[in-house]
């Protein structure tokens, strides 16, 4: 291929992906504007909630700590009527307060082995089929439960309140639904989605040629020096772009089926806690109380802030696991037999596949909780997303000022440009991305129509 030749070649590859991402930035931006200020608010969310909820999170520390069982059995005082004990959060920190948290009566058919049983735990269908069965992930306490703040010191009551009413909650869901409920997540995942494309994208029409250098020249004016800022911003948040974007992806509900999926098939499901562990009920022995549990559960598991559940029935078990994620090391599950404290199952971070351990540190880093360096790569990321949103579109608008047409030019024969990796590529994102290839469709049948306009006016 000649030097002539190689030229027309890249030049026609890069309208066609010049064009793609132009469709991705039209498609993406205004769902990615809402993404990146509530992502934004979100990354703020230690230092609001030491502002907002301070008073119920935080106490003075004093010299004497009284037994677990006071404080859950003060909060069982203040609790609504008839609501069940879910869990309970005991102080990690010198300052810190017991959480007890309750949940409403469920309904009979529904109550099954509750958190606790642990021996009945999503049984379910699965048991009649002779499948294994596992209890269900520990995600911390439930938006739809309320919480009972206790000084570990005194035993009196802070207050109380729905989980639903902490700042952590409400941004996290406006993050991912506007607060519309699950029903509108399908806007962030095809935020996501697009977003994938632009990068991918914006990438390749980055890259530097021979004899350039790819950084923005001083010397560059006009739509030239927004377009290079614009690439080069881009390129540089590129790897903590394809973070975020992934672990987005993982929480989604249809690329989140796919990533499960994938994971399942190759073997790097995370370890999942079997449902047939029962305590030894020995005639005359006592169970546990919650300062007993709360020391055995010590002694096994890391040095991390933890919920604790209790036994459901004779035959239940002690259940614990990490609720701080900013030390992905230290995650973990644990249970216990109710009346000996005796470990009965065990996983922690060395138990993790690569992928668990992939997303304990990715995901914890998407929602800024591993601290101030965190919360500010994170700022600096969400302000660099929105000058490339803003940047993008005054590149726009400087080039229709030019009297250039709305849609950027593909040149002739483009497709074929497109090579078989490409299109493995491709076909790989629409699959593994199944918003992407449904909202791809009135995309292509665009492109079809402008196709077919523009030979009709030819002719």
């Amino acid at each position: 291929m000649t030097s002539n030749s190689s030229a027309q070649f890249q030049a026609r590859r890069r309208s066609l992906l010049w064009r793609l991402h132009f469709w991705s930035a039209l498609i993406a931006s205004p769902f990615v504007l809402v993404a990146c200020l509530t992502g934004l608010l979100y990354v703020f969310t230690p230092q609001i909630e030491r502002a907002w909820h301070g008073h119920l999170d935080t106490v003075q520390p004093q010299s004497q700590v009284r037994s677990l069982d006071d404080a859950v059995a003060a909060a069982r005082q203040a609790a609504p009527e008839g609501w069940s004990l879910h869990s309970v959060i005991p102080a990690f920190e010198p300052d810190d307060s017991v959480r007890v948290a309750f949940t409403a009566p469920m309904p009979d058919k529904a109550q099954g082995g509750g958190h606790g049983g642990h021996s009945g735990h999503g049984a379910g269908a699965g048991a009649a089929q002779g499948k294994p069965q596992f209890l269900r992930p520990n995600f911390g306490i439930p938006a739809r439960a309320v919480v009972v703040y206790v000084n570990p010191y005194t035993a009196e009551v802070l207050g109380q309140l729905k989980e639903s009413e902490r700042f952590a909650t409400w941004a996290r869901k406006l993050h991912s639904s506007l607060q519309q409920g699950d029903g509108w997540r399908w806007m962030i995942e095809l935020a996501a989605s697009w977003t994938m494309v632009m990068l991918v994208t914006g990438v390749y029409l980055w890259w530097p040629r021979p004899g350039q250098s790819g950084l923005p020249q001083s010397s560059a004016k006009g739509r030239v020096a927004w377009r290079q800022w614009h690439a080069f911003l881009g390129v540089a948040l590129g790897l903590v772009s394809f973070v975020i974007l992934t672990t987005g992806l993982t929480w989604s509900q249809n690329a989140g089926n796919q990533i499960k999926w994938a994971r399942d098939a190759t073997g790097q499901t995370p370890p999942r806690i079997p449902a047939q562990f029962k305590s030894t009920v020995t005639e005359g022995a006592k169970p546990l109380n919650w300062e007993q549990a709360l020391q055995a559960i010590r002694r096994e598991a890391p040095s991390v802030s933890m919920m604790v559940m209790a036994p459901k029935g004779p035959e239940g078990v002690w259940r614990a696991n990490q609720m701080d994620r900013g030390d992905p090391s230290k995650r973990f599950d644990l249970l216990l037999d109710a009346y000996s404290g005796q470990k009965l199952y065990y996983s922690g971070w060395a138990d993790q596949t690569a992928f668990g351990k992939a997303t304990a540190i990715g995901i914890p880093f998407h929602r800024g909780e591993f601290g101030v360096w965190n919360q500010v790569l994170l700022f600096v990321f969400g302000a660099g997303i929105l000058f490339s949103l803003v940047s993008g579109w005054v590149m726009f608008f400087k080039r229709r000022a030019a009297g250039s047409s709305i849609w950027p030019v593909v040149l002739p024969d483009a497709w074929r440009s497109v090579s078989p990796w490409a299109w493995l590529g491709g076909a790989f994102m629409l699959v593994a991305m199944p918003v992407l290839a449904i909202s791809a469709v009135p995309v292509a049948l665009a492109e079809a129509w402008m196709v077919w306009r523009k030979s009709r006016a030819a002719v």
